[in-house]
C-alpha cells in the first residue's frame, strides 16, 4: 500500500469518526474562496458573513406508525364489494363463437390471496382465477345469468355481484338436404 493511500485511509477514518452535531440554532457563515465560489460552512472565517435565516430551520413531524404494530388479521372487518362492469344489465351479444367477456371490479382494491369465482347460469365456470376478467367460449344462445364472487386464501366467499342477465345471439347452422 503506498503512502498516499494510507494517509487518505487515515483521514477518511478520523473523519467518519468525529462526532456530527445537529445543532439548529448553530451558526451559519458564507464567504467567496479564491475561484469566487460561494462556501456556507459553520465555522467562521476572515471575510465570512454570518448568514441570518429569516425562518427556523424545518423540522419533519413525526409520524405515527402505531398502525403497523397491529394485528393484520383486521380484514374480516374489511366490507369488500365486488360487482360485473361487463356485460351490462340486459346487453344484448352477438357472436357467432359463443365468446362472452365478462370483467368485473373489487372495492376496497384485491389483495394477495384473493381470487374471482364466476358461476354462469347458477353453476361454477371453470376454476376461480386471480384476475377480474373472464372469457367464456362456447356459450349457448339464449338468456343467461352470470355472477362473480371473491374469495379469500381459504375458498371462503367475502363477496358476490349483484347478478347480471345477458342475451346472446348466435346464429343458427342449417345443415342437411
Amino acid at each position: 500500500m503506498n503512502v498516499k493511500v494510507m494517509i487518505l485511509s487515515v483521514l477518511l477514518a478520523l473523519i467518519m469518526t468525529t462526532p456530527v452535531s445537529a445543532e439548529p440554532n448553530k451558526n451559519i457563515y458564507v464567504y467567496k474562496d479564491e475561484n469566487g465560489n460561494l462556501v456556507f460552512s459553520d465555522t467562521p472565517r476572515k471575510g465570512a458573513e454570518k448568514v441570518t435565516l429569516n425562518k427556523p430551520v424545518m423540522n419533519m413531524p413525526s409520524t405515527d406508525t402505531s398502525i403497523f404494530n397491529e394485528p393484520t388479521n383486521d380484514l374480516e372487518k374489511v366490507k369488500f364489494s365486488i360487482s360485473i362492469s361487463s356485460p351490462a344489465q340486459e346487453e344484448t351479444i352477438r357472436d357467432n363463437t359463443g365468446s362472452v367477456h365478462v370483467s368485473g371490479m373489487i372495492k376496497p382494491r384485491f389483495l394477495q390471496g384473493h381470487q374471482v369465482q364466476l358461476f354462469l347460469d347458477g353453476k361454477a365456470y371453470e376454476e376461480p382465477q386471480k384476475s377480474l376478467l373472464f372469457v367464456m367460449r362456447d356459450v349457448d344462445r339464449g338468456e343467461h345469468n352470470i355472477v362473480l364472487k371473491l374469495l379469500d386464501s381459504e375458498g371462503k366467499v367475502l363477496a358476490s355481484s349483484d347478478p347480471v342477465v345477458f342475451f346472446l345471439h348466435r346464429r343458427t347452422m342449417i345443415t342437411g338436404p
